[in-house]
Parts: C-alpha cells; sequence; structure tokens
C-alpha cells in the first residue's frame, strides 16, 4: 500500500483579490505588496517540510474560467446569477467554467497524483531492496513532516508524526478550485475531517497563502479508492503580523 502527503497552498494576494474583482484564466494579475509578504511568510512556514514533488499554477498569482465575467467585480458576477435565478458560487456566467467541470479537472489532477505516488514508492522499494543486498540495512522513506504545524491530537488520529511517506506533494494553487477539490475529497472520496472543523470552515475559500495538509493511503490494486485524512485545512497561523488584511474573500 502507498502512502504520500499532500500539501496544497492558495497563491497570495493580487490586487484584484482585494478589490474582490473576478479572475480566471484570463487575468494574470502579479502579487500584491501583501501578496508577497504572504509568500514569503508562507515560504518559512513550509521551509523545514522536504517535498519530493512539487506542482504550480502556469499564472503569476500562483485555472478556474469565469467566461464574461472575468476581470469584473464581484457584484457583477452576483447581479449576472440573480438575473438569472441562480445563487452564486454555482452560477456559470456565459462562456464559463461549471462547478462539475472544475472538479471533474481537480478529480484527473488528483488520479494522476496518485499514479505517481504509487509510482515513486515502487522505485523506493527497488532502491531500499537493492541497498539491502549490498549493505545488510534498510533505509527509512520519509518521515511525515507536519509535527510542527498541527496539534497532537491531530497528528494521532491521521496516522501520527512517524508514519512513512512514498511521497510528500507540494500543489500551489487557486482558491475556487482547492475548494471543489477538497469538496470532491469529503463528498465522493469520503475524506476524514479534523474533529475541530466546522461546516462553515468547510465550506469557506481559503485565505491567501492558507494551507491544507492530506495523508493519503492507496490500494495499489485500485488508486482510486483512496482513503483520505485531512491533518489541516485552510491553515493560516503564518499570516498573523504579515497585515490585517490577510482575509478570505468569499469567491475566488
Amino acid at each position: 500500500m502507498a502512502c504520500f502527503g499532500l500539501t496544497v497552498v492558495r497563491h497570495a494576494e493580487t490586487r484584484y483579490n482585494k478589490d474582490k474583482i473576478l479572475q480566471g484564466q484570463g487575468v494574470d494579475e502579479p502579487l500584491s505588496d501583501i501578496g508577497f509578504r504572504q509568500a514569503d511568510a508562507a515560504g518559512v512556514f513550509l521551509s523545514n517540510v522536504k517535498f519530493t514533488h512539487v506542482f504550480s499554477s502556469d499564472l503569476l498569482r500562483a485555472k478556474q474560467k469565469y467566461g464574461v465575467a472575468e476581470g469584473r467585480p464581484l457584484t457583477d458576477l452576483k447581479a449576472m446569477a440573480k438575473a438569472a435565478g441562480e445563487q452564486c458560487p454555482s452560477f456559470t456566467p456565459s462562456g464559463g467554467e461549471t462547478l462539475n467541470e472544475v472538479r471533474e479537472r481537480a478529480r484527473d489532477f488528483f488520479e494522476f497524483l496518485c499514479q505517481l505516488a504509487v509510482e515513486a514508492g515502487q522505485k523506493e522499494q527497488e532502491v531500499h531492496s537493492a541497498a539491502s543486498n549490498s549493505l545488510g540495512t534498510s533505509e527509512v522513506k520519509l518521515v511525515f513532516p507536519w509535527t510542527n504545524h498541527c496539534s497532537e491530537p491531530e497528528l494521532n488520529s491521521n496516522g501520527g508524526a512517524s508514519k512513512l511517506l512514498d511521497a510528500n506533494i507540494l500543489v500551489v494553487s487557486h482558491g475556487a478550485y482547492m475548494r471543489n477539490w477538497i469538496g470532491y475529497f469529503v463528498s465522493d472520496l469520503k475524506c476524514t475531517l479534523p474533529t475541530t472543523l466546522t461546516k462553515s470552515q468547510l465550506s469557506s475559500v481559503s485565505p491567501n497563502t492558507g494551507v491544507s495538509h492530506f495523508i493519503i493511503k492507496l490500494d495499489n490494486e485500485n488508486i482510486l479508492r483512496p482513503e483520505i485524512n485531512c491533518v489541516c485545512l485552510n491553515q493560516d497561523s503564518h499570516l498573523v503580523g504579515v497585515s490585517a488584511e490577510c482575509v478570505a474573500p468569499k469567491m475566488f
């Protein structure tokens, strides 16, 4: 059975975030001054964590499409939804990407990560087997790195700090995409959540540079039915003192 860590971080603040303007694939807004400070703080927070694989959006701020609402204020999207008799965020503007399409994209990427972890575990086994034969010893795999970022109960309930990992993956992405991805984990894959997590926290968009961490166990015979444990969701303690404006917007 393969086991890997998955850390998902939202991109830092842009001016459009601050002004509540929608930004998807058609808007590549750079980080604001506060955003750069947030990114520095997140970097320090994660500096002692060893990642085997890192993936990032190809946009400057970290892809969700908002169609005709791209680059327009959030209030415009709400007005469009109201005129159509629908509610945000389930409303899809003309030319936009539906929530189901976002979730499908997230599912495909997660399945890719699962396969990557299985292959990494197989390679590790081959290396350890060769080392054992030549040296008479067996090296350990990656040790679960989240000891300093979670409370003791969370660690104990999610495998413990001594859990060995085949891979430890970092993904830097976008708020709406992350919320859909986590929704897929919870509703479709029955992800186990921290006992202190509220429904409001689960449905909220991550703050800029918010950090979520998961431990994922895979059955090599059926990697599409993983066991997922959420260690922390939208962790933002590293933002204390960065700015009073570091608050998650309600959309995007």
